[in-house]
């Protein structure tokens, strides 16, 4: 083998044994998902999920040996042509898609299908480190932070499209990046309060209460501060703002967002809404969990998960598996395994000696953070259902494969660090 190619000693190996670790527990649990006792059913059975996942774990790992044979230099040179080719695919989606679950954003060769937008990711990773580690760039540049705003938002807008919302939001992610890379806090802070805001829009029917609160605060606190024109100003220029935000979700929420969107926002601030309905899935996890207790039923032992009361267990819903079968202690031990994994890659992403390196390496973090926390957060109902799947875990093929590309290409360019010239 080439210098190039001879890397099995400058490999993180935790992170790949990380790896390995959940992809085989995430496979054991597809199986228990989907596994009927009076079938007398085999893990490697074709025609149930595990046996495919297996397929699609067999080329994940030909996936992983072209990342660690293609040269290094591969990844930062063609992320813009890899870039405006996703964004061309992700366009022509609309027209030559299928729509599988509500969603149009499928290419489908007979029964077999990829889904565009999960490799969306890591190429618009690659493509915002490139950028950030171009010469001479500036994160305190307008133009710059114009430049990469709109590199998120071209596939978060083409991926909205295909009516697929919970891919899109997941490119806001990469915020945590621009962070870290010294974008203002302020922006941050700004898109905290924008959430607070579209969640109190939902909880209070009455916008005018909220206005009115608005108001007493803002008069309050021109009356026990200095009563100067600017500060009056500035302050009910302030409360304008706020009060036209707070319009503008309400007529989003009520007037733009489908029915479904719409009901699975009302049904995060209202466990009792539509309990038959848009909140079964959740209140049907929840109920799948909690029956876990403490140390679980047992692998295969599930009932909800034999009674198909959840929909999409072995994909978005493979969670409820986990803590059924394995309880509060097989919950924790997954939750422990991505906070350790999530805390590698930030680990490797520091120890980087170029910019785009770096900046690649906090793009997997913010990408793997965001799904984790949100598919956990959905099934146990704290953040609406929005069709994530849980990395590594989750059945799937262009799922598997996408994060399986997002970490080895990370994990190729660490190995090569040493030989890289300083841009930090």
């Amino acid at each position: 083998m080439s210098r190039e190619g001879d890397i099995s000693g400058k490999l993180d190996w935790v992170s790949v044994l990380l790896y390995v670790l959940m992809v085989g527990l995430g496979w054991l649990n597809i199986f228990a998902a989907v596994y009927d006792e009076t079938a007398n059913q085999s893990i490697f059975d074709l025609s149930l999920n595990s046996g495919r996942q297996l397929m699609f774990i067999a080329a994940a790992i030909v996936i992983i040996l072209a990342i660690i044979i293609i040269d290094m230099r591969f990844y930062e040179t063609f992320a813009y042509i890899f870039y405006a080719i996703i964004l061309l695919v992700l366009v022509m989606i609309p027209v030559i898609g299928k729509e599988v679950g509500g969603n149009k954003s499928w290419i489908g060769v007979g029964s077999f299908g990829v889904q565009p937008s999960e490799f969306a990711k890591f190429i618009t990773a690659l493509a915002v480190a490139k950028f950030i580690g171009s010469v001479g760039f500036k994160m305190d540049s307008l133009r710059n932070q114009a430049i990469l705003f709109g590199m998120i938002l071209l596939p978060l807008g083409l991926i909205l499209l295909q009516k697929d919302f919970g891919t899109a939001i997941v490119f806001m992610s990469f915020l945590i990046v621009f962070y870290r890379e010294g974008m203002s806090p302020f922006i941050l802070i700004v898109g905290i309060s924008m959430a607070v805001l579209a969640i109190l829009t939902l909880i209070v029917k009455n916008q005018w209460y909220l206005h009115g609160i608005i108001g007493a605060v803002v008069v309050l606190l021109i009356f026990f501060g200095k009563r100067t024109l600017r500060r009056i100003l500035t302050l009910t220029a302030g409360a304008l703002i706020l009060i036209l935000t707070i319009e503008s979700f309400d007529y989003v929420i009520n007037n733009v967002l489908p029915e479904r969107h719409k009901k699975r926002l009302e049904a995060l601030v209202n466990p009792n809404f539509d309990p038959m309905g848009i909140n079964w899935n959740v209140t049907q996890s929840k109920i799948a969990i909690g029956s876990g207790g403490f140390a679980g039923k047992g692998f295969l032992k599930g009932t909800q998960t034999k009674f198909d009361f959840v929909p999409e267990q072995s994909t978005d819903f493979i969670f409820c598996t986990i803590g059924e079968e394995h309880g509060w202690i097989g919950s924790l031990i997954v939750v422990i395994l991505f906070v350790f994994f999530l805390q590698r890659i930030i680990f490797i992403a520091e120890r980087q000696k170029n910019r785009f390196a770096r900046a690649y390496g906090y793009s997997v973090a913010s990408i793997f953070f965001f799904h984790f926390a949100v598919n956990i957060g959905m099934t146990i109902g704290l953040f609406p259902v929005i069709g994530i799947p849980l990395p590594f875990f989750s059945y799937g093929g262009s799922a598997l494969w996408s994060f399986t590309v997002l970490l080895f290409i990370l994990l190729k360019l660490d190995a090569h660090r040493s030989q890289v010239l300083q841009r930090i």
